[in-house]
């Protein structure tokens, strides 16, 4: 069952002043909105996307709030073999030595239909970018992660595909996967290591993706993303640093 966030808490200036995170699909939507909220409470994002231009506008965005300046990491993770998470958690480890807090939040997803009219391509590269990237990109930033003082693993699930599994396809099974993966690492993790692990469900956002499954919705009546962000903030702030194997639903206030 879903949790939710203390009703008591509320992010402090600079609570992440300092911290290393990396933001995977970062360059729109939630993950746009999560980079510009973490680089204002003061932390250092790494922005992940395939999106070359979207990144650049959004670090233009950050720097013009006068936050630190982000660090891009353009990379498709459709496409990405193990070097390749290899040679980021190189990069990464050579500019700041080690890795705070982790979002997955990149995802793909296939339009609403029965499994067995998923083309077989789609279903591969859904689950490569949902549930493959997510499980390889941890492995490869656990040694960055360790070195941290408390750090914190989130990965990205829906409760409405694990609620109505008909037609939700390779993307609903990614999600159940997820959260199979999370708890994991969770509790693989919890008795050697400082690395808590959790998940968050954004809910209902109006994104892009959320648009395109519901075309029947108006997009006016659903919640933005800079509302549920104290959710994510909480999940990276030291606030949670006792919470492991949850998963949080994400908390609106306005």
């Amino acid at each position: 069952m879903d949790t939710m966030i203390p009703d008591d808490y509320m992010p402090q200036k600079n609570c992440l002043r300092d911290q290393i995170i990396l933001i995977t699909g970062a360059a729109g939507g939630i993950g746009a909105t999560v980079s510009r909220t973490f680089a204002h409470y003061g932390a250092t994002v790494i922005l992940l996307d395939k999106d070359v231009k979207g990144l650049e506008s959004l670090s233009d965005e950050i720097e013009d709030a006068g936050d630190v300046q982000p660090a891009l990491y353009p990379m498709n993770l459709e496409g990405a073999k193990d070097q390749d998470y290899a040679d980021l958690a190189s990069v990464i480890e050579k500019e700041f030595g080690r890795l705070d807090g982790l979002l997955h939040n990149a995802a793909r997803r296939d339009p609403l239909t029965p499994l067995w009219r998923i083309q077989l391509e789609d279903w591969f590269e859904i689950l490569q970018v949902n549930l493959n990237a997510p499980f390889m990109l941890t492995c490869a930033c656990l040694d960055l992660l360790n070195a941290a003082q408390h750090p914190s693993v989130v990965f990205t699930t829906d409760h409405q595909s694990r609620r109505h599994h008909a037609y939700w396809g390779a993307y609903g099974i990614s999600k159940h996967a997820v959260d199979g993966l999370m708890k994991t690492f969770a509790d693989e993790l919890e008795n050697q290591s400082p690395i808590r692990v959790n998940a968050i469900d954004p809910g209902p956002v109006k994104t892009s993706m959320r648009v395109k499954t519901y075309p029947g919705l108006d997009p006016d009546t659903m919640t933005s993303p800079k509302d549920i962000m104290d959710s994510y903030v909480y999940l990276m702030d030291e606030s949670s640093r006792n919470v492991n194997a949850q998963t949080i639903h994400a908390q609106t206030r306005i």
